[in-house]
């Protein structure tokens, strides 16, 4: 929207959360709980994003990242305070400042774009969002005049009964016009039970030299939903998870059992995808379509090309070509390249690994730092030693090769391409192409060795 700029509060230390973490880094299905905020405003188009930060300041920077501007809150004297410190990064606005909570994960676009025509098609200098609730617990009420308009907001501490009563209650989400909320924010006091300065004592501010104020009503309640604890930020995961299943599944996918199937809001799933139960999908994790994904399977930040089959696995931070098979029992550790029409069998583990198109590796195996050639077949129980002990190294296995179960690669070593290695060899130089290599000892029989021993016992 034109001309205006966000400004989320995150400066909460989140005390009832009993975290090391402060509260805007705690992560809501794969996303910091500020995040929410900040993704809405630049969806809004916002033309700046303002984040107040206090508490665990660093933290709070780290989660959020990207092209965003920070202001520091130091001590944190309640929201209107917050406001007056990033008062000097607004000094330019002439238009509209959204004011965002940093703990309000569930907002969505539409109901942000409803407040902010509200207030600009009625002329407001402030609009609120608010909501009317059964049980409005401690959540500000809202006074409102005959004609509609707000007369204050009444915060729950503050509340006589009669003011208590009232079931229509504040968000804590706002639209100000920019020049206006920057003189009233410094004019406000911190007359009240908590020593702070309120944003809402703003609303009564503009009531009293007559400037209007508007509510604009959201109608379900959950979007202002705000996390003080872990018992509610497990409510506001169950509900988010739910909007983001329904998606899913409204654009083609899916789902055996969506109560069991567990998508971080940053995920992209392709039409035509299964998701079986007990199935995890993190982070920026990107599914092809016509992939079968589980049951019990955890992809982590992990993109997977068409057909993709992984079955009782978890693939972190790797990247699978189409139609390739995987699991059940596999774990593809960070760094994995594989390409098309692989096939990584049970209990097979890989790290750090390129695997070109077709090779196969059916079961009991570890590669790590490693590339394994187009059409490669490696045995059961094979293992590269990458490690030893101060660094790591390379394994090349070329086009072709046929690597016999209980091969060890000791790196760094090169089987080239079309060449065989017996099972149960160590392998410690290169292997030349259509070569074969035995590392073994010839097999000693001892006629009545054992008969003998148990005899001299």
């Amino acid at each position: 929207m034109e001309d205006l700029i966000a400004l989320v509060l995150a400066a909460g230390k989140g005390t009832r959360m009993k975290s090391a973490l402060p509260k805007a880094a705690h992560l809501l299905c794969g996303r910091p709980l500020a995040g929410y905020a900040v993704a809405l405003a630049r969806e809004m188009g916002a033309r700046r994003v303002l984040v107040v930060v206090g508490h665990g300041a660093e933290q709070v920077r780290e989660a959020l990242g990207g092209d965003l501007e920070f202001v520091v809150q130091e001590p944190q004297l309640g929201t209107g305070h917050a406001v007056q410190q990033a008062a000097p990064l607004l000094r330019d606005c002439t238009g509209d400042v959204l004011v965002l909570q940093g703990d309000v994960p569930l907002i969505t676009r539409e109901t942000l774009e409803a407040l902010v025509t509200r207030h600009r098609q009625t002329g407001a200098t402030a609009t609120l969002l608010s909501s009317v609730l059964e049980e409005p617990a401690n959540y500000g009420r809202i006074v409102r005049r005959p004609d509609g308009t707000v007369d204050r907001i009444v915060e729950h501490k503050d509340a006589p009964p009669e003011i208590a009563a009232l079931r229509e209650v504040n968000a804590g989400v706002y639209c100000f016009r920019g020049p206006e909320l920057l003189d009233a924010v410094f004019r406000i006091g911190r007359g009240n039970q908590q020593g702070e300065y309120y944003l809402t004592d703003v609303i009564g501010l503009f009531v009293e030299e007559g400037r209007r104020v508007e509510a604009c009503v959201a109608e379900d309640p959950h979007v202002m939903l705000g996390i003080n604890d872990r018992v509610e930020l497990a409510a506001a995961t169950a509900l988010m998870r739910g909007r983001i299943n329904r998606s899913l599944m409204l654009a083609g996918v899916t789902m055996i059992d969506p109560a069991t199937t567990y998508v971080d809001v940053d995920v992209q799933v392709g039409p035509d995808t299964v998701l079986y139960p007990m199935t995890l999908l993190e982070g920026r994790t990107v599914v092809g379509a016509g992939c079968e994904i589980g049951p019990s399977t955890r992809l982590v930040n992990a993109t997977l090309a068409d057909s993709v089959n992984v079955r009782s696995s978890v693939v972190v931070e790797s990247r699978v070509g189409e139609r390739t098979s995987i699991g059940p029992f596999a774990n593809l550790r960070p760094g994995c390249d594989i390409g098309r029409e692989v096939k990584i069998g049970d209990f097979v583990e890989l790290k750090n690994v390129v695997v070109e198109d077709r090779a196969s590796m059916a079961h009991l195996s570890y590669l790590g730092d490693a590339t394994v050639g187009e059409r490669a077949n490696i045995g059961a129980g094979t293992i590269t030693c990458n490690y030893d002990g101060v660094q790591k190294s390379r394994t090349t296995i070329g086009r072709g090769a046929f690597v016999g179960s209980h091969a060890t690669l000791i790196a760094p070593v090169t089987v080239g391409d079309g060449a065989y290695v017996a099972a149960a060899s160590p392998v410690t130089e290169d292997v030349p192409p259509e070569s074969l290599v035995i590392a073994r000892s010839r097999q000693t029989v001892k006629d009545g060795w054992a008969r003998n021993r148990r005899k001299r016992e």
